[in-house]
């Protein structure tokens, strides 16, 4: 009997009737994270489009999807002025969220996969995210494939994720808790994985649990010492590698936290 793969957890508790007996509650309730309405409205997340555009990012799924999720939902509420800044921020436990450059920059990369080479603006299959952090990529993953599964090592990040991405009802993105290093096999094979740390190289396991056509990109150490951004695709000759520009990640760690 196959195994049953994660759901999403959507199911939440309806909030309590304003009003108890005729009175109103002394103090309101305050939303989570402020939304402002100059954060709310399309105009700061198309200005955000059309920057990325103008630094090369082309593929039109690729910036629909930046332009569709709310980023400022998925910082702290002092950050939310910066949240459509081209530029990285904490969100706790000395992880941070990836600038919007860098996550586009990614996911284009990951939907040139080979195994849609010759289907120009399809989706790509299923996913496997490693490090889920605030859960922002993932989002952006669900506009352009078909299933995500996310892996998180730390269990704080892992149940913030499940409280920012909740809203969002998404049915397609599956979020664990568990070693990014060892991949997700019951998921397997997937069409592309895409890393959010770095480590001295590309784990085996992510390998071995990519489909034939799939692609992995992930930042890995350099030569010089730094990161930079690998892409491997997996054909039925075997292994394409190609090292592309330095980057800055947070390093893969093995274990759970």
């Amino acid at each position: 009997m196959a195994s049953q793969r994660p759901g999403f957890p959507v199911r939440l508790t309806p909030l309590a009737s304003a009003a108890t007996r005729g009175r109103l509650p002394s103090v309101p309730v305050k939303p989570l994270v402020p939304t402002t309405p100059s954060m709310a409205s399309g105009a700061v997340r198309a200005r955000m489009v059309q920057r990325l555009a103008a630094q090369g990012i082309a593929d039109a799924r690729v910036l629909r999807a930046m332009g569709t999720v709310e980023r400022h939902l998925f910082v702290d509420s002092a950050l939310v002025n910066q949240a459509y800044e081209d530029t990285s921020l904490p969100i706790g436990l000395g992880q941070t969220i990836s600038k919007p450059n860098v996550v586009a920059r990614m996911i284009e990369l990951l939907l040139g996969a080979p195994a849609l080479a010759h289907k120009p603006g399809e989706r790509l299959g299923r996913v496997l995210e490693i490090g889920t952090g605030c859960g922002y990529q993932a989002a952006v993953l669900s506009h352009v494939a078909a299933e995500v599964y996310s892996i998180e090592r730390l269990r704080g990040l892992h149940e913030r994720a499940r409280v920012n991405l909740r809203p969002f009802r998404l049915a397609t993105v599956h979020l664990m808790l568990g070693d990014g290093m060892v991949g997700y096999a019951k998921g397997a094979p997937y069409a592309g994985i895409i890393a959010a740390a770095g480590g001295e190289a590309v784990p085996e396991a992510w390998v071995t649990q990519l489909a034939v056509g799939g692609r992995i990109v992930a930042p890995t150490q350099s030569a010089s010492g730094g990161q930079a951004l690998v892409v491997i695709d997996k054909t039925a000759r075997g292994l394409e590698r190609r090292i592309l520009e330095a980057v800055h990640f947070v390093p893969l760690k093995s274990g759970i936290a």
